[in-house]
């Protein structure tokens, strides 16, 4: 006879306990005592003063914790002090301050060098903030978790990996700030200047390390990304130069003629309203520009201040053209 054989009861499953990310309290508290012992400046010190006490290493550590926060935002206002002195230091520095110890007042270019001197500086000091206070308040971060036994390592690895993969998808961004970087450093245009960055002509009305924006002639306004821009024509580095044909008749006496534009160029260079508004050096009578069976075209230039070759123009046809009738010698049109 068979035997059928009583199956085995199926064994009970016993309660694991759940695994946590984060260490238990106990031993937390077990870490944080030893790091406590094995550090020989405020640890150690409170430990002397409590020998036994169970409670004095998490206390030393967390007084430990409060005193690294405090010296990381310290150190993060002392560097933005630091940075803010640079950068007014780089703003007023320049021959402008040179002016000014001598006494006499800044006038024409030198103005605009020197706002163009403080926008730059001040734009990169506020990127020089921005970066030192991620390193700094970073590097705090890391040491509060190390000193909470909280390892560091796995954070820093997806830290890494996050930040290839936002690398990846935001090239475009990378790039529009690296070139926003490059032209700030190089300073290749700054607020109010007229530039022609290929997909928009206009005057600068904001810069970040992003985009620029631009309002053209009629009023539109351009974000232009800074990754985009190839190539820039600045119309308003440094001085601008005014041109101004004057065409007469064949006819006419050129020594004359040269004489006439030679003393408008005197009367407006002589002009310390109009000189200190818009003009860096004396108009230049350049002579024949032109020749024709009908026709002699003289030209006037004028070294003019960044985006002001126009206003310069417009004063030196109204003037030249009130001397050539005063003179008698009849302008004529060009073919």
């Amino acid at each position: 006879m068979f035997m059928l054989a009583t199956p085995a009861p199926s064994p009970t499953p016993s309660s694991s306990p759940t695994s946590s990310v984060l260490p238990s309290p106990d031993k937390l508290v077990a870490d944080m005592s030893a790091i406590c012992k094995s550090d020989g400046l405020f640890c150690a010190w409170v430990l002397e003063w409590f020998p036994g006490a169970a409670w004095a290493p998490v206390v030393a550590g967390a007084i430990t914790i409060v005193l690294i926060l405090v010296l990381g935002f310290v150190i993060r206002n002392v560097s933005h002090r630091v940075i803010g002195r640079v950068v007014n230091r780089a703003a007023t520095g320049g021959s402008i301050t040179t002016r000014f110890r001598r006494g006499s007042p800044p006038e024409g270019i030198d103005v605009l060098l020197h706002e163009r001197r403080k926008q730059r500086a001040e734009t990169m000091g506020t990127v020089l903030k921005h970066v030192a206070s991620i390193v700094i308040l970073g590097t705090t971060a890391l040491t509060v978790l190390d000193r909470l036994t909280i390892p560091i390592a796995p954070l820093l690895t997806s830290v890494g990996i996050l930040g290839v993969a936002i690398g990846f998808g935001a090239q475009e961004l990378v790039k529009d700030f690296i070139a926003g970087m490059f032209m700030l450093l190089e300073d290749q245009y700054g607020v109010g200047d007229v530039i022609d960055a290929g997909a928009a002509v206009g005057t600068v009305e904001a810069v970040t390390l992003r985009v620029t924006r631009l309002r053209d002639a009629d009023g539109r306004v351009w974000y232009v990304r800074n990754g985009t821009i190839t190539r820039v024509g600045n119309e308003s580095q440094g001085w601008s130069r005014a041109y101004v044909d004057v065409p007469v008749g064949y006819a006419s006496d050129i020594a004359n003629v040269r004489d006439v534009l030679e003393r408008v160029a005197k009367e407006i260079w002589d002009d310390l309203e109009f000189r200190e508004a818009a003009i860096v050096e004396r108009p230049t009578v350049v002579g024949v520009e032109q020749l024709s069976d009908s026709t002699l075209v003289f030209r006037v230039s004028a070294k003019t201040l960044p985006a002001k070759q126009a206003e310069v123009a417009r004063e030196l046809r109204m003037r030249v053209k009130s001397a050539l009738d005063a003179a008698g010698i009849a302008m004529v049109p060009t073919a």
